[in-house]
This record gives structure tokens, sequence and C-alpha cells, in this order.
């Protein structure tokens, strides 16, 4: 990749919605299954994946001179009969994360966490991934071809001119990217590529697929409705958001720190504080309400000395 295009990509992975025609007494009614009954259902087939297989943990234990860092899952039968399984690994960790109101089991295969920064909700990161299905079928392969995501997505406006939503990822992929670390440092090799520092977080993600694409896979992906997704995932950098270039990172957008951008909207309008360059809806721009110090740091200044900074604060305005 080049150098000078590296820094520009960036790629989503979006979410594909679908409708019924309601005024269409001929058309056939699609009735989604519910959320709980399904998060149920889908823990148990994950449960049974990962009780039933391991992955090359040797490998990374005592690595070749040629070990390419993957990771592969294999199943625990005839030779592989002593294998440790996923589910007993101790690189396993269970994350709860409610989502619509049902609460979903998110595994997390962490073997190695990395060395450099580690992500927020709100950030962008550059990810080599591989999506595979329960039965290992794989559904897209850009382990080798690293992509941007930008993990929130914002709110922008359509070509109609209507707010719309654009970018975002999976919420167990967003969910699942933070409990890792990016490589240290990078090379620029003579060619213009990158070479990533070895610490780069590597692991693998288990995700129901109420976390995932749940009844709304999108249309030629190979991927069925209602099926958990397999993640393999090097996540090789990070970098601090500010969607809106409003001067505040989006992190810092999350004023209840709940991890969603989306429900923080101080003047109540149509886009989020992290998709709003004018956070109070006063008139002046969230910009010129901060100060911003020459090595990048930014104070969030109260003029009037209400509690309320100024970028927030409908009540004061230059």
């Amino acid at each position: 990749m080049r150098l000078k295009k590296f820094f520009l990509i960036c790629a989503t992975f979006s979410i594909a919605f679908s409708s019924c025609n309601k005024d269409d007494d001929d058309a056939p009614t699609f009735e989604e299954r519910d959320r709980g009954e399904q998060a149920l259902e889908d823990d148990e087939r994950l449960v049974e994946y990962l009780s039933t297989h391991f992955y090359n943990y040797e490998d990374f234990e005592n690595p070749s001179e040629d070990f390419d860092y993957r990771i592969e899952f294999d199943t625990i039968a005839g030779e592989n009969a002593d294998k440790t399984s996923l589910f007993d690994s101790e690189e396993l960790i269970t994350k709860s994360v409610t989502q619509d109101d049902v609460e979903y089991n998110l595994y997390i295969l962490k073997v190695r966490e990395g060395e450099g920064d580690r992500p927020t909700t709100s950030d962008s990161t550059y990810v080599g991934y591989t999506g595979q299905l329960m039965n290992d079928q794989v559904f897209n392969d850009n382990m080798v071809s690293p992509v941007w995501f930008d993990l929130p997505g914002y709110i922008t406006l359509d070509s109609n001119g209507r707010p719309a939503r654009a970018g975002g990822v999976l919420p167990g992929f967003s969910e699942s990217l933070v409990e890792f670390k990016s490589a240290s440092g990078y090379d620029v090799n003579p060619d213009n590529t990158i070479s990533w520092t070895n610490d780069y977080g590597i692991g693998a993600i288990f995700s129901p697929s109420g976390l995932a694409y749940f009844a709304s896979p999108p249309s030629g992906a190979g991927i069925p409705g209602y099926a958990p997704l397999i993640f393999k995932v090097n996540l090789y950098r990070t970098v601090e958001a500010d969607h809106d270039r409003d001067g505040i990172p989006s992190w810092m957008e999350d004023l209840d720190e709940d991890g969603d951008v989306y429900n923080d909207n101080t003047d109540g309008d149509n886009f989020p504080n992290h998709s709003d360059a004018d956070d109070d809806g006063d008139g002046t721009p969230t910009r010129d309400e901060i100060l911003i110090r020459e090595d990048g740091t930014i104070e969030l200044t109260d003029t009037n000395n209400d509690g309320t900074p100024d970028y927030l604060d409908p009540d004061f305005f230059k």
C-alpha cells in the first residue's frame, strides 16, 4: 500500500436494512424473530463451536522464523483430541453487551493484546481481518490488505439534504476491538510500503447475530439471516477521530460515557454532538468556543463560570 494513500483510505462495515411494503396486501409479510430468544439460541451455538474447536496456540507459544502470526481454527478430534478448546482457553474472555434492550454474550479471543494505543468505540482503526461463518465458510478476507474502519460512523446530509448515518461497524466488532491495542510503531520500506512492529493486537471475535446483521445481512455477501459471525483480527493502528472537526475528539463528545455517541445531543437537533460543529446551537461554532493550544491540547473554557463549558452553553456565545 502506498504511504500517501495509507492515511486517506477509510472503509466502512455498514449495516443493511430491509423493509416490507405495507400498502401491498399481496406482499408476503416478514416477522422478525424475537431478539431475546435468538440471543439464547446464538449463545448455545457459539458455546458449542468454542467447545469443539481450538486455535493454533502452540504456533504462538513457539513461533517459527516464518510464522505469519495468523490464527487458524480446527476441530478437536482424531490427532487433535488432546488440544485445549477455545472455550477453555485462558485467552478467551466473555463480554456482556446490551443492544436493543437485550443482553448478549460476546466472546473475544485475545491471543495478543498489543502494545500501542487502545481505541475507543469512537475512533478509527486500521485492521486486517477475516470474516467467516461457524461452518468455516469465509465471506470476507482482508487480512493481507487491511482497511480503515470508522467505528461509530456519523450523521451527515444525504443527496436529498436529509440527515443520514454514514460509516460505522457492527456492534460486536466495535465492542471487541476496544479490547486490543495497535502496534507500537511501523517502518516505511524503500518501496513505500509499511512494516508494522510485531506487537500489534491479534485475536478473534465470536459475535451473536444480535450484535451483527441479525435478520438483515447485506445482499450478496453470503451471510444468512440470524447468523453468528466469527472475525479474526489484527489491529495495526488507532487514530483518535474528530468526526465534525470541531476540535473536540469524538470520544469526548460521549458526555454520559456510555460508549454511545449518538445519544449525546446538547441542542436537540438532528445531529448528535460528535456530528455537530455547533454543539449548543447558539450560532457560534464549537471550535470558536474552546481553546486549542499550540501543542494540540484543548481547554474547555467556561467564561461565565456557570459550570457548563462555553461550547455546551447556549446562554453564552461570542
